[in-house]
Parts: C-alpha cells; structure tokens; sequence
C-alpha cells in the first residue's frame, strides 16, 4: 500500500512537470466583438477564439532498483532493495527537431 502511493505521487509529480516542457504556437488571433444594446439590438455580436497548436513533451517513465534503508518496528534499519520511479523528459522541442 505504502508502495503503491509514493509511485502514484511521483507520476502525479512527473505528469505536472511534463506540462512545463509544452510547446505552444499561436496559429491565429482572437476576436471579441460585443453586441451593443439600448431599447433595441443595434449590433450584432462576433466570437472569433484563438487557435493554438500544442505540441507535447515526451515522458518516459521506467524502473530502477535501489537499496535504501528500511525502519523495523524497533526502529532498527536494514538495507533493502525496492523499485523506484525513474522519470525522463524530452521537452517538445527536442521532440519537433528528431522528427524532421
């Protein structure tokens, strides 16, 4: 159980982190016009929302094995070996470049 949440919680860190290494490009202008109204419609309205093209990072998430100290209940410790998240992270960029 206890192993379950420290991987769950580095996924979540690394999904976060992920989201730094986005590229974004704005491919077109946004446009608000709002109507106009008194007695009656004197206007009517425009929405033009901008459009963006994201391009995502590459996540590799794998395993490594480590040997780390475990408490006992009497708070002795021994050395054991346990798999832990290994994260690596190729910004978009990166990503664009391989692929030309």
């Amino acid at each position: 159980m206890r192993k379950t949440s420290i991987v769950l919680a580095c996924l979540a860190a690394s999904a976060s982190l992920a989201l730094v290494g986005c590229d974004v490009r704005k491919t077109q202008d946004g446009n608000v016009d709002v109507p106009k109204f008194e007695v009656s419609k004197t206007k009517d309205g425009d929405v033009t929302l901008p459009k963006y093209d994201v391009t995502a990072p590459k996540v590799d998430v794998t395993t490594t094995q480590k040997d780390v100290k475990i408490p006992e209940v009497h708070v002795d410790t021994k050395d054991a070996t346990i798999t832990v998240p290994k994260i690596e992270v190729t910004p978009a960029k990166e990503v664009a470049a391989a692929k030309k």
